[in-house]
């Protein structure tokens, strides 16, 4: 039963470690993710970082969060902003993938290492940003719209590298034409079933005199969208995202929200946030410390810069365009995932590990609080231009 004092320990110093984020003005789950390295390896040892139900758990918190994201977003808004968010997507991708293999290179590392650095600097960990939107109420704005989209649009590019370089440097069984069949299976299937099979369902749920069985449609619906997206080889959270997509309009939407809501939030949310904190190790980081600066560096700017880029060429103004990009600097999960899938392959070496992870959770920390100053200033900058407006 010590993982019941584990998840203590953990939703405890969350809601406590949040709660200071917040009196600093930085939304919570900036101290969701310090507290996580805090207690776990890296300072104070307090939680096991490999225990394996801690695992799940956080994994099912990233699933909630990403099927609430779904739910509030207007699927209107994400059509319109596709354009766009595939440009971010491109060049978000684009400019990470050159910089950490320059930088690889630069430090002594083979070609293939140097390549999937620069593959797993190419994630976007987009719940991070989306419980940053969800707290500052900005969840249905065109900038969150194509932040959502090209996140998505992130992580099936990243999945196709990724099997390119392992179909040819370890061999194996990854079909690079088997990925995108996949892909295209899922994206069609989620799309017939959003389209007739789940308004059909929820549309006869309340024939049936059970009670919350609108609440249990939408759990089983989000943990099967997850499985799928997870068993075609996509990221679990795109299916939940989905999942969620298909109910925003739905007439017991307010139920989900009410009712779900709260008790996601306060149970497997921040246990997903501190998970993250509990990956880092601080074990021989000394040797490489120029190493982890740079790759930091390169990490946040080729994000910055990419994504932003992509958003200015296609219609958004200089203040939108550093907020959106600023939004997909996250690596969060999806590099960790990525990372431990090249690394178990023989596509990164041991010395190098530690210094993609302390990078990839250092984009995780400084995203939130770049996120809220970028928002606070684009808000000030429509509120003055609304007042001047009214003047005249």
């Amino acid at each position: 039963m010590e993982i019941l004092i584990q998840l203590v320990i953990i939703i405890l110093a969350a809601k406590i470690a949040g709660y200071i984020a917040t009196r600093f003005g930085q939304p919570s789950v900036l101290g969701e993710i310090i507290v996580g390295i805090l207690i776990g390896p890296a300072i104070f040892g307090l939680i096991d970082n490999k225990d394996e139900f801690l695992h799940t758990f956080s994994e099912l918190g990233v699933i909630f969060l990403m099927f609430f994201a779904g739910l509030e977003t207007n699927l209107k808004d994400l059509t319109a902003s596709l354009k766009s968010a595939l440009s971010v997507a491109s060049f978000g991708v684009m400019l990470p993938l050159i910089g950490g293999y320059i930088v690889g290179i630069g430090f002594g590392m083979d070609p293939s290492h140097a390549l999937f650095l620069g593959i797993v600097l190419t994630a976007t960990s987009v719940s991070i940003s989306v419980q940053t939107f969800r707290e500052l109420g900005q969840m249905n704005t065109r900038e969150s719209a194509t932040v959502l989209g090209a996140a998505i649009a992130d992580d099936i590019i990243g999945l196709i590298l990724l099997a390119i370089v392992m179909s040819l440097t370890v061999g194996g069984d990854t079909s690079i034409s088997l990925v995108l069949i996949k892909q295209v299976i899922f994206f069609a299937v989620i799309i017939v079933c959003n389209w007739k099979v789940v308004p059909a369902i929820s549309n006869t749920i309340d024939k049936f005199k059970v009670p919350d069985l609108s609440m249990v449609f939408a759990v089983i619906l989000c943990f099967t969208y997850a499985y799928f997206a997870d068993y075609m080889g996509i990221s679990n959270i795109i299916g939940a995202f989905f999942a969620g997509l298909s109910l925003a309009n739905d007439k017991h939407r307010e139920q989900f929200e009410d009712k779900l809501s709260p008790t996601v939030s306060v149970i497997f949310i921040p246990v997903f946030f501190v998970s993250i904190g509990l990956s880092v190790t601080f074990s021989g980081i000394g040797e490489h410390i120029w190493l982890i600066v740079v790759l930091c560096i390169v990490s946040v700017i080729t994000k910055i810069i990419g994504g932003g880029f992509g958003a200015k060429i296609t219609g958004y103004n200089m203040m939108s365009s550093t907020l959106i990009g600023t939004a997909m600097v996250s690596r969060g999960e999806v590099a960790l995932i990525t990372s431990n899938i090249g690394y178990s392959a023989g596509l990164f070496s041991q010395e190098y590990f530690t210094p993609m992870i302390i990078a990839i959770v250092f984009t995780t920390v400084i995203t939130p609080p770049l996120l809220k100053i970028c928002i606070n200033k684009k808000d000030q900058k429509e509120a003055a231009a609304k007042q001047a407006h009214a003047v005249h």
